[in-house]
């Protein structure tokens, strides 16, 4: 029986977690049906619209995503730090980027006057707000809601466009957090619909490798820090070089079949991880085969499940890929 996404979620092991919704009805999210050559690729923009839309709006970094045919892959980070720091006022217009909210809250986001007999109220809302805006649910909701909207308005057609449940994944490490990115942002490659990193359109891989092209990464997406981790507030703990050197050979490799053919630079940066080169080209290609639960080392799969009061530690058995053989 599934869990409820309130017992998934743990900030003090992780804020990293990998989510994927899928299409219902054989319903199309993107792409070209070839029965019928009906083209969906403009939803495509739909999607990375949204996704860029509420990345300004919660207080949840976007790490990677991949926008596919009947399904949607989104891994994100959970800032909690930043949503304790808002104001009431930054929450409330934060919230307005999204919901009218109240004529309470309305007022107060104008700077009128709130009565005393008003703050019991305003403040409750403003800490129902201030925890949504840092929930991975609502944000799939309001990801997931408006498409759906569109899409069944579009095909003429009404009830579920998603699966009622999206899939939650805790990524309880660093080798976890960058293995699953790849493996998302290498989608369009597995499927065959890019030869690429820099042609895999409507992916987070496309954005960073564009913008690392003068030096820059996109300000949408959560960064790499890399080295400069003192310089900066939040961001992924590697370097944006070596991660998009690893994802570049990753890629050739499921392209063209080659396994095991990481070259000596590659190698380098897996064994500073504690990863054999197998083991990564393995599980980013197929992560979600693999794993169906929380991904992590035994270590910290066996902390993520103490913490969540979970008897059996599932999937266990898949935290060896995650070392060195």
């Amino acid at each position: 029986m599934p869990r409820p996404r309130s017992t998934q979620i743990s900030i003090e092991d992780t804020p990293f977690y990998h989510t994927v919704s899928r299409c219902v009805r054989k319903a199309w999210l993107t792409g070209v049906d070839k029965d019928t050559g009906h083209s969906y690729e403009h939803r495509r923009e739909w999607v990375e619209s949204r996704l860029i839309e509420l990345a300004g709006a919660f207080a949840i970094d976007i790490a990677a995503y991949a926008v596919m045919s009947n399904h949607l892959h989104v891994v994100l980070r959970i800032d909690i730090e930043s949503a304790n720091r808002w104001t009431d006022r930054e929450v409330v217009e934060h919230w307005h980027q999204l919901f009218k909210g109240t004529e309470l809250t309305q007022r107060f986001a104008k700077g009128e006057l709130v009565q005393a007999r008003e703050l019991s109220q305003l403040k409750h809302s403003i800490a129902q707000y201030r925890s949504r805006l840092c929930d991975i649910s609502w944000f799939m909701r309001c990801l997931n809601e408006p498409i759906a909207r569109k899409a069944n308005q579009e095909d003429n057609c009404t009830g579920h466009f998603w699966e009622g449940r999206f899939k939650s994944q805790a990524l309880l490490d660093e080798v976890a957090v960058l293995a699953c990115m790849a493996y998302v942002e290498l989608n369009p490659i597995r499927a065959k619909m890019a030869n690429t990193p820099e042609t895999s359109d409507y992916t987070s891989l496309k954005l960073r490798v564009k913008a690392a092209l003068t030096g820059e990464q996109p300000t949408k997406l959560l960064p790499f820090i890399g080295n400069e981790k003192l310089n900066q507030a939040k961001g992924i703990n590697f370097s944006l070089k070596d991660y998009l050197e690893l994802v570049d050979e990753t890629g050739r490799i499921i392209r063209d079949d080659k396994r095991g053919a990481i070259s000596a630079s590659a190698s380098k940066i897996l064994t500073r991880l504690n990863i054999s080169s197998d083991n990564w080209v393995h599980i980013t290609s197929e992560f979600g085969k693999l794993f169906h639960g929380p991904v992590g080392t035994l270590q910290e799969l066996t902390s993520y499940c103490e913490h969540l009061e979970k008897r059996r530690r599932h999937f266990s058995y898949c935290c060896s890929y995650l070392q060195a053989s």
